[in-house]
């Protein structure tokens, strides 16, 4: 049964404790402008992982057991099993997300920490310490950033708007009529997506192949803060499915999604992603 109000309230409270937690565990581990104390090995597809990333899996694991001991489990440094999707709500986490720029000294990395309920996001926290920024949101009670309610965007068009893409578009995006302009690009997709809510930058287009992981706790933070997120194809997100894995994803202030995504649509026709 979905949490009520005021159930949920006190939810996030918690998980916003828990996410804080799990920041003070990667930030032993981390070095500003230097390389991570932490041990460094890299998976199949060679993306690092470190020992920080299991630790702070470890905790989040038995602490999310006992917040929500219902919920099934979803985590990048978990091996995955179909027995989650069976369970009505699911926990997904990325206990770091960015690691390759937190190996490097680089700030911009994140926990994040979603309880998804009937395939829906309807908590989540977006914490990166590094930088001492928390997102935070549940359903129908709006998004925060550090205690300050985020507000939606005030942008009523394209025209002139600031985007992060991947590199084989910046070149057709460019040339558009909007005027679209080019941010650099946030190495954590959490904190990508969520720094459209903070007024950093406009819109987010990102490439295929993320995971569920990379954007639950930022969808509900979004969608509480006038953003939409949404694949090209296939519009609204689901969570809990049998794949964790995404097409083309984009984010933009509510009334300019659908643009949006017409835009990202004809901009990656023929892109070779492989």
């Amino acid at each position: 049964m979905p949490l009520s109000e005021s159930d949920l309230s006190a939810f996030l409270s918690r998980l916003e404790d828990v996410a804080r937690e799990a920041g003070d565990i990667a930030m032993a581990y981390f070095r500003r402008g230097a390389r991570t104390a932490a041990a460094i090995s890299y998976k199949g597809g060679g993306s690092p992982v470190t020992e920080a990333d299991f630790a702070v899996d470890r905790f989040l694991f038995e602490r999310m057991r006992r917040l929500a001991p219902q919920a099934g489990w979803l985590s990048e440094e978990t091996a995955d099993t179909d027995a989650r999707l069976s369970r009505e709500s699911i926990v997904i986490v990325d206990p770091i997300d960015g690691t390759n720029a937190f190996t490097q000294g680089d700030e911009r990395w994140a926990v994040s920490i979603a309880l998804i309920e009937s395939g829906r996001p309807t908590a989540g926290v977006v914490h990166a310490p590094a930088r001492g920024e928390t997102f935070t949101a549940a359903r129908g009670l709006g998004a925060f950033l550090n205690g300050e309610r985020l507000d939606p965007p005030a942008r009523e068009s394209l025209s002139g708007a600031l985007a992060i893409a991947p590199r084989p578009l910046h070149a057709r995006l460019s040339e558009l009529p909007q005027n679209i302009g080019l941010a650099p690009r946030t190495p954590s997709l959490a904190l990508r997506l969520v720094d459209i809510a903070a007024g950093r930058h406009d819109l987010v287009i990102s490439s295929p192949n993320a995971r569920d992981w990379d954007i639950a706790a930022a969808d509900v933070i979004l969608c509480e803060a006038g953003v939409a997120l949404a694949e090209v194809e296939g519009g609204a997100l689901t969570y809990n499915r049998s794949s964790s894995k995404r097409g083309m994803l984009v984010a933009a202030p509510k009334p300019l999604i659908e643009e949006t995504l017409a835009i990202a649509r004809t901009v990656s026709k023929g892109i070779n992603w492989s």
